[in-house]
């Protein structure tokens, strides 16, 4: 075969794999064409699970023409149920889901009754990053962190529930620390506010942005901060990193602020095919950087720092991938 020949040969033949392999990733809009996706959100209305999902479905389903997103909640067992459904839907880019960044501790233990390997979800992104903080009743007598720590008696603490990430959070910094509680179950969002203005409870470990206008309303005192850095409206309230603690303790410290960056998942059934998953991540990625949702959003004083597809399936098997001694450490903390 001639020099020129073999040229034209190898083009050719070069133009065809490129050409099959971009109608493979070309994304499958057709498809969608009234069709109806189901957004799951793992807890029942209200909450800010609820909040982000009616926000981001509303605004991605511009994105995807001729569909229709409907949120459907499907709460229990720690937001366990939801992440289940989602993970056994048809893979068919008809079905989303949002749920606790916790259960990456509870699949880290082997929490009963979980169906489902975050690794293998087909990740669509994130929405936000949080700020963990332990925040007490105004009522209570602990006015720092160190009263907290030196109470004689266990800390009434509440939970959203079992595997959620607050509960495990909550046991895993009260070690951390060397402090006693008691964590109660059954208490989250609004509910758990008003546990606290009941007496109920003395406190709570939760994000800073669901928190805030409890927090500027004089209701509670925040005592710490559990991420890598201050949030700029708590400039005076101390990082857990800044506390007295042993090696164990900086270890779980540091794996909590590490999960506190994946916030507000959202995560599709496994092996969807390529050209549907990438409609759905595009909308995904459109909605978070629309500006009427940032507008919508600033608003509700919601906090907006989105990561997306394979950018957050990197970070949930890194979170995931704890050595032997974190494992060890998890499984003796998280009452199941």
């Amino acid at each position: 075969m001639k020099i020129g020949k073999r040229l034209s040969f190898v083009l050719a033949v070069a133009f065809i794999f490129s050409w099959v392999a971009a109608a493979q990733a070309a994304p499958d809009f057709d498809f969608f064409k009234g069709k109806v996706i189901t957004y799951v959100v793992a807890t029942k209305p209200g909450g800010g699970y609820d909040a982000y999902a009616r926000m981001i479905g509303r605004h991605m389903q511009k994105y995807i023409p001729g569909a229709t997103i409907i949120v459907k909640n499907t709460p229990g067992a720690g937001h366990i149920i939801g992440a289940n459904d989602v993970y056994r839907a048809r893979p068919d880019g008809l079905t989303m889901g949002t749920f606790s960044t916790g259960l990456i501790y509870s699949q880290i233990v082997g929490l009963e009754g979980i169906k489902f390997d975050l690794s293998k979800y087909s990740w669509i992104g994130k929405a936000s990053a949080e700020h963990r903080v332990l925040i007490v009743s105004a009522k209570s007598p602990f006015k720092t962190i160190k009263d907290f720590v030196d109470s004689k008696e266990p800390v009434k603490l509440g939970s959203s529930g079992v595997g959620t990430a607050d509960h495990n959070e909550t046991f895993i910094i009260a070690d951390a620390l060397g402090a006693k509680v008691r964590v109660i179950a059954g208490f989250g969002g609004q509910e758990a506010e008003m546990a606290m203005l009941r007496g109920e409870i003395s406190g709570l470990i939760g994000s800073y942005s669901s928190l805030a206008a409890f927090v500027r309303a004089k209701e509670c005192r925040v005592l710490l901060q559990i991420s890598r850095t201050k949030h700029k409206e708590l400039p005076d309230v101390p990082l857990a990193l800044e506390q007295k603690l042993s090696d164990r303790g900086k270890k779980l410290v540091a794996l909590v602020g590490g999960i506190a960056e994946l916030w507000r998942l959202t995560a599709a059934p496994p092996s969807i095919p390529a050209e549907k998953l990438e409609v759905v991540r595009t909308a995904y990625k459109k909605a978070l950087t629309d500006p009427e949702l940032l507008k919508e959003a600033a608003k509700m004083e919601t906090g907006i720092d989105p990561a997306f597809g394979e950018d957050v399936a990197k970070l949930v098997k890194e979170a995931l991938d704890q050595p032997q001694e974190n494992i060890t450490l998890l499984k003796q903390i998280v009452k199941e």
